[in-house]
């Protein structure tokens, strides 16, 4: 059977990228265990005393916190053990089978390549595998084999999405990666590419070994340490135009991320073109899509720069973004641009473009010496299929950025209504709108006292007067004895 002959599933409409959030709303006791439906690590245990209602009570906010520091987290959110335990209907496939079978498949066709090892979890995403891989007449060269199935945001036709995956070999440029082996059917893609020992630049940032799994690498680093300065301008440099080129060629990217950016000797160069025809979600998808103007596949990847540049200084991810301050760096020009793509203002107001980033000062004076010419023909009907891709793409996070504003708005204004110090105001109008109520009921009583009386005391000897007519003023009149 030939690779991926079988009929294709269609595209995961789940965006895995999405934070899930747990609230532990309950506990039963169970043959003398207390429960909520947890089986991470517990709280501190109790020997006595364990079925207390206070200590259940409290047990179950340890619980809660725990849960909320792991959703909060951007790496540890993305784990699969964690999507699994959260959303056990959603992500209850064997992902790393699935590969294999896709894989097994591929080597029935392709009888030159042969598998060293699987490569678990090196990566963050759930529904992507690789493989070390080597060719059976060249076995002391290692390669490396990515599959992945559809993303929610993959909107070419079959054939264009498998023409372009087919193309991405012939890209030639000295800042991308390149693709040695490409091939796709109407559900996946397999692609291949060397093997680099010396890793990514997330790799070199925090000291770690290519092989080891994502979390293992970046979750809880030993040391902390931004990169030099001049490696800091070279490599931004470098990646800034290799994201031109494809800016100007009308190929969507959207994926950067320090993971996603293989060191070759001093070199950086860009991996995964294929994630943005896959329709993959993006490593950084919960940061901008809080951000209504960064709403472009270019300001994305500008926002997204900033994270890396972040992380190239300081030797660690911003700890929340938009970043109100940032801390002392190796050149006030390296604040500026991080001004530029993560500060308030910036989020709030939108990217510069990439052009512009190469004119600062921490890039407009670097020279780069390479005497590779860029090559990547795309043919004219595909360049149309991608700039319709493109535009479905941005919709799709625009319109989940409007879902985001809305909902942000509703929890404000319920967050206002329920804060202590509203609840106060509240009382305090209904106080002052029950006085002058009582007020009003008072007054209006008076007067129709007041009325009743004068009719009793006038009684038929009272001068006729129309209503429209002045009241006369009151006189004491004296009567004579009868």
């Amino acid at each position: 059977m030939a690779f991926m002959e079988k009929p294709p599933a269609g595209k995961v409409l789940l965006d895995d990228t999405v934070p899930l959030t747990a609230a532990i709303e309950a506990s039963q006791s169970l043959q003398s265990h207390t429960i909520a439906g947890l089986s991470l690590p517990l709280p501190p245990k109790k020997l006595i005393g364990n079925m207390d209602r206070e200590f259940i009570a409290e047990r179950q906010k340890g619980l809660q916190n725990y849960l909320n520091v792991i959703t909060t987290n951007h790496i540890l959110s993305n784990c699969e053990l964690v999507k699994k335990f959260l959303d056990p209907n959603n992500y209850s496939a064997n992902y790393t089978e699935i590969a294999l079978q896709q894989v097994s498949m591929f080597f029935r066709s392709e009888p030159k390549w042969e598998v060293v090892e699987p490569l678990k979890d090196i990566g963050w995403r759930i529904r992507k595998k690789y493989f070390l891989m080597k060719i059976k007449n060249q076995p002391k060269e290692r390669l490396v084999l990515s599959w992945a199935d559809l993303g929610p945001d993959k909107y070419l036709s079959d054939k264009d999405f498998q023409c372009l995956i087919k193309l991405l070999p012939s890209c030639l440029h000295p800042y991308i990666y390149r693709v040695t082996f490409a091939t796709a059917n109407e559900s996946s893609a397999l692609l291949i590419r060397m093997f680099n020992e010396k890793g990514t630049l997330k790799d070199l940032i925090y000291k770690a070994k290519p092989k080891d799994p994502f979390l293992k690498k970046y979750c809880n680093p030993k040391k902390i340490q931004g990169l030099e300065l001049q490696q800091i301008k070279t490599y931004g440099r470098q990646i800034l135009e290799v994201l031109k080129f494809l800016h100007d060629k009308g190929f969507p990217y959207g994926h950067l991320h320090a993971s996603n950016v293989m060191l070759d000797g001093d070199t950086c160069r860009l991996l995964d073109l294929e994630n943005s025809l896959l329709g993959l979600p993006a490593f950084y998808r919960s940061y901008f899509s809080q951000f209504r103007k960064i709403n472009t596949l270019e300001s994305v990847d500008v926002h997204c720069f900033g994270h890396l540049l972040y992380e190239m200084t300081y030797g660690r991810p911003p700890d929340s973004v938009p970043v109100d301050s940032f801390p002392p760096a190796p050149s006030m020009a390296v604040v500026a641009v991080l001004e530029s793509t993560l500060s308030c203002e910036a989020c709030k107001n939108g990217m510069p473009t990439v052009s512009r980033l190469l004119q600062m000062p921490l890039f407009s004076d670097v020279l780069l010496t390479t005497s590779e010419k860029p090559q990547f023909k795309i043919p004219t009907k595909l360049k149309e299929a991608l700039r319709i891709a493109k535009e479905c793409i941005e919709k799709r996070l625009i319109e989940e950025q409007k879902q985001i504003h809305q909902h942000r708005r509703l929890a404000r204004a319920q967050s206002h209504h329920g804060s202590e110090e509203e609840r106060k105001k509240r009382k305090i109008l209904a106080r002052k709108k029950s006085k002058r109520s009582a007020l009003e009921n008072s007054e209006e009583h008076s007067a129709k006292y007041n009325n009743s009386n004068n009719s009793a005391g006038s009684g038929a000897s009272s001068p006729l007067t129309s209503p429209s007519s002045p009241t006369p003023p009151s006189t004491s009149v004296e009567h004579a004895p009868f």
